[in-house]
């Protein structure tokens, strides 16, 4: 019994473990059969990731302005766990922060260099750049997390089935949620999760290695990558034991004023007015063309901007929803759906608009504007430099390249926090207080991976694998919209039907078993 119940655990370490292997053993092998599954699905479908993110937003806005709008993620007497500001800096600290860090100059100057149509380094490729930057960052993606977010918290808190993603298909399925199928998507989930924060982590990884080696001359070498993420890793875990009211609230805080900081510095002492302009220009190109760029799919052309931009970022957002939809859903009891879709899906957006408007757009200014080429060349040469080769354009280059870094470290270590605890929560069945050894186990598994990525070089190639685990999870998610769909649509209908019939014997045991204690 023992056994059964840790199935899901045993087998997604299993299979954690023999992705460790591979990468060890023939890191050749496991990028180009990555790189392949990548490539077929671009080629041939493209289309159904673009239409499936594209149904996820038009789900998430239905349930906001619905009828369901009112249900409450948890009794009718709960209420928020955490004030609005904290939530929003958990939502921001637990899921994009980092690649906010990472991306926050290297995407739109790319951009702005090879833009997806059009001349590249001119007026309009810059002004095309923050556009298509806005469409990776925006609505689309927090509906990915959303949804997984607000199915997971109804099943969870409304009605008390497990805190794992099988949870959401008890309509479709009903109590095989608890069986085979139930387990095979948990143990999808968790390869999804382990795979997505370690390349999230090699990525963080890489760009504090950029940072030490131009300030300090640390050298940019594996050994150098390894030492960054076992110190991380040690402060990861430890955070991790003192659980979620403890270690991530406060670092979630701390890291929202870090980034506010920087954010305040470089706008007041950056091109301020080409900020704003840049701000509401973008919010505007791409509320006006947020449909056709959302189904671009160039079918004429040999789409490989499209490819790996757009449908990758898609991709990613799809294959890191099962891990921030979860975190979300733990962080957001007591709200309404209404209140969960405003928050979970506009708030973050506009963040993440102001953040590439001051920094993306202060990099393009000065590249545009005031001729400096250099940082063109330095974001074409090494992503992982930009930000820094940024700062030097500024004031007080040191203090605030150190800044960033620890922004970069909390936001990593916040990340890796809320991964260690979904995958505990999903290993022990949807224990929304995962034991510390599961937690611990998780951590260093996450560890191993990322560094045998940094060894042998296989980061684009996990990157590529991660991705591939979109095409099942979208398919996932669809489900998972009508599942979501008709059990709220019961949630309504229930207590009438109570009513009507004076508490007819099937609906009392539909009830019973939807409210049942797993």
């Amino acid at each position: 019994m023992m056994q059964h119940k840790k199935s899901v655990f045993y087998i997604s370490l299993i299979l954690s473990l023999m992705l460790i292997s591979l990468g060890v053993f023939i890191p050749d092998k496991l990028e180009s059969f990555s790189n392949g599954s990548l490539s077929f699905i671009y080629n041939n479908l493209g289309w159904f990731i673009l239409g499936s993110v594209f149904i996820f937003f038009l789900f998430c806005m239905y349930l906001g302005m619905s009828k369901f709008g009112h249900i409450r993620l948890g009794d009718d007497t709960d209420r928020p766990e955490y004030n609005t500001a904290t939530w929003i800096g958990m939502l921001f600290s637990a899921s994009i922060g980092i690649s906010l860090v990472f991306w926050g100059i290297a995407e739109p100057v790319s951009y702005y260099i090879a833009p997806p149509f059009g001349a590249g380094s001119s007026d309009q490729s810059a002004k095309v750049a923050m556009q298509y930057v806005y469409l990776h960052w925006g609505v689309s993606a927090w509906s990915c997390y959303a949804l997984v977010g607000v199915s997971l918290a109804f099943f969870q808190f409304r009605k008390k089935l497990p805190a794992s993603l099988s949870s959401v298909f008890y309509p479709l399925i009903g109590d095989r949620i608890r069986g085979p199928i139930g387990k095979w998507i948990d143990v999808l989930v968790i390869l999804s999760v382990v795979i997505g924060i370690a390349t999230s982590l090699g990525f963080g990884t890489l760009q504090v290695n950029s940072g030490i080696n131009s300030l300090w001359g640390f050298p940019i070498s594996t050994t150098t990558q390894v030492i960054i993420i076992a110190l991380v890793t040690v402060v990861y875990i430890s955070s991790t034991i003192s659980g979620l009211q403890g270690a991530i609230k406060h670092l979630s805080n701390l890291n929202m004023l870090l980034a506010f900081a920087l954010l305040a510095f470089v706008l007041i002492m950056g091109p301020t007015q080409t900020i704003f302009k840049v701000l509401f220009q973008g919010i505007g190109d791409y509320a006006q063309n947020f449909v056709s760029m959302s189904f671009r799919t160039e079918p004429y052309g040999d789409g490989k901007w499209i490819a790996n931009w757009t449908l990758f970022y898609f991709g990613w957002w799809i294959a890191w929803a099962p891990l921030v939809g979860s975190f979300v859903a733990r962080i957001s009891k007591g709200r309404t759906i209404k209140e969960f879709m405003m928050g979970a899906v506009f708030i973050p957006a506009l963040g993440s608009f102001v953040w590439f408007a001051v920094m993306g757009g202060s990099a393009i200014h000065i590249i545009q504007n005031l001729g400096e080429v250099a940082l063109a060349e330095a974001v074409k040469t090494d992503v992982t430099s930009a930000l820094f080769k940024f700062l030097e354009y500024f004031p007080m280059s040191t203090s605030l390249s150190i800044l960033a870094m620890v922004l970069v470290l909390i936001f990593f270590i916040t990340s890796a926090n809320s991964a260690v605890f979904v995958l505990g929560m999903i290993s022990e069945n949807g224990n929304p207080n995962p034991t510390t050894t599961t937690k611990v186990i998780w951590g260093v598994v996450i560890a191993g991976i990322a560094m045998v990525l940094m060894m042998t070089g296989g980061l684009s190639g996990l990157q590529s694998a991660l991705v591939a685990t979109a095409l099942p999870l979208s398919v996932l998610m669809l489900l998972m919209c009508y599942s979501t769909y008709k059990g709220l649509k019961e949630e309504i209908d229930g207590p009438s039907m109570v009513v009507m019939h004076n508490a007819d014997d099937k609906q009392s045991l539909r009830t019973t078993i939807l409210t049942e204690e797993v």
